[in-house]
Order: structure tokens, then C-alpha cells, then sequence
């Protein structure tokens, strides 16, 4: 097992790609805590798969919104004093507030922003002590192949093209005291947040422009976190790891653009 005795804190791990990962991890022998939203009961589930998978782990969640300074930094204390330390941590926690730029409101930006951006930055911020008084840790944050633009998402490739710039700046603060700050670029993944935003269309043009001509299976995903989490990464720092099937572009929205009055 890669990760056997590894303390980990994800964000995000009641559903999707952050699931998936948690399931991963623990299946290389990691024990997780993790964060949700508003859903419990997707919690309660991701343990319960999770054990199944490996019974052995120890696990932990915990309801936090990455935008509160304050809760993120006591959700932190209370996760290292229950899980002895933590080793690697894993910035998944994200939402979507689409929109065209001339109609996207002020709320719809900001909580994007905070949510991912700002909200990547409370958390690391929370654990760097840990980090610095074990003289070591793995930072793995996730960006999006939108980091290059999307139309209708300006809010979402902003925060997302900053983690990268922030990742490499903490990377350069801290990388020589062990401490790694790396970036996870997905593509297409079929997920229920991908199943309930991209129309049929969306779906068969990110297949077609994907080099293995496929959508991404969110174990997929999960592999590439176990790799930067892993002593297979021990020469990874401040870089950016694309999992994206091949795919480079992003395919326009298929709605109408609306004219500005």
C-alpha cells in the first residue's frame, strides 16, 4: 500500500471527483478525513463505501464552507487532534455560478471566487503550521482545464487559473522545508455536478475532442492524487499535473448568447 499510515485532509468528499478520490486513498491504506457542504448523508456514505473498500482506515468528516476563514481554522485543529497529524491535503471543495460576464452578478463572482480561490488559500493557510512544525506536507489543489478560459464561466477559469499561480507561490515560499504545493488540472469527468450542468452536447463534443475520445471515470482522478500524495511524487513540486484524457480545448456553450440591451 503507497499510503499506509498517511493522514489526510480532502475537502469535498461527499460526491463526485472528491469521492472518488477518498476511495483511493484509503484503498492504498490512507486514513481520511474530509468536508462537506449541506449534504450528511453523502458523507455517511462515503464512509461507509470507503470501509467497505478498506476497514482498517480511520476516517473522519466534517460540514465546513471553505469561505470562513474562522470555521476552516477550527475544522483544521479538530482534524489534526483527531487524526494525530495530518500529512497531505487535498483542495477539491468547488461550485459552479455560470454565467455570461455582461449578466453575471456580483454574488455569482464572489462566491465562485471564495469558494475556490480564496477558500484554497484558508485552508492551506490553516494547515502550514502542522506542516512546518513536522518539517514536512503535501498541498494537492485542483484546478480545471478551464483555467484557460470558458465561455460563460469567467468567475469559475479565474479562480481556477489563480490556484495555479498560488500553488507555485507557496511551492517557491516553502518548498525547502519539505513542504510540496502541487496542482491537479482534470478534464471531462463524469460526475453528478458534470451530469446536471453539460447538456448531451456539451458531453459529446468533450469526448470528441478528447485525444482517448472518452469522458474521464472519477477513480481516474483519484489515481492522480494517490500519485502526488504518494512517495512516487517525492521529486514533484510547484508543477502542474493534467489528467484531462488529452483533451486541451474547451467546446463553446450551446446556449444562445444574449444580445446586451
Amino acid at each position: 500500500m503507497l499510503l499506509k499510515g498517511t493522514k489526510v485532509f480532502l475537502t469535498g468528499g461527499s460526491r463526485g471527483i472528491g469521492k472518488a478520490a477518498v476511495f483511493e486513498l484509503v484503498k492504498q491504506g490512507a486514513d481520511v478525513a474530509f468536508t462537506y457542504v449541506n449534504s450528511e448523508k453523502g458523507a455517511i456514505d462515503t464512509v461507509d463505501q470507503a470501509k467497505k473498500i478498506n476497514p482498517d482506515v480511520t476516517m473522519r468528516y466534517y460540514q465546513l464552507d471553505v469561505r470562513n476563514s474562522k470555521q476552516v481554522n477550527e475544522v483544521a485543529e479538530k482534524a489534526i487532534a483527531d487524526m494525530g497529524t495530518i500529512d497531505v491535503v487535498v483542495n477539491n471543495a468547488g461550485i459552479l455560478r455560470d454565467n455570461l460576464i455582461y449578466h453575471m452578478s456580483d454574488e455569482e463572482w464572489d462566491d465562485v471566487i471564495d469558494t475556490h480561490l480564496t477558500g484554497t488559500f484558508h485552508v492551506c493557510r490553516a494547515f502550514l503550521e502542522e506542516f512546518l512544525y513536522n518539517k514536512a506536507g503535501k498541498f494537492i489543489n485542483i484546478s480545471s482545464i478551464c483555467h484557460v478560459g470558458s465561455a460563460g464561466q469567467a468567475n469559475y477559469s479565474a479562480a481556477k487559473a489563480g490556484i495555479i499561480g498560488f500553488s507555485k507561490a507557496l511551492a517557491k515560499e516553502y518548498g525547502y522545508k519539505n513542504i510540496y504545493a502541487n496542482v491537479i488540472v482534470p478534464g471531462y469527468f463524469k460526475t453528478e455536478l458534470t451530469d446536471a450542468n453539460a447538456s448531451e452536447m456539451i458531453v459529446d463534443q468533450f469526448v470528441r475532442l478528447s485525444m482517448l475520445q472518452r469522458e474521464g471515470q472519477p477513480h481516474e482522478f483519484g489515481k492522480a492524487i494517490v500519485f502526488l500524495a504518494s512517495e512516487l511524487s517525492s521529486f514533484v513540486n510547484g508543477d502542474v499535473l493534467y489528467v484531462t484524457g488529452g483533451l486541451d480545448t474547451i467546446p463553446p456553450k450551446d446556449e444562445k448568447r444574449k444580445k446586451k440591451k
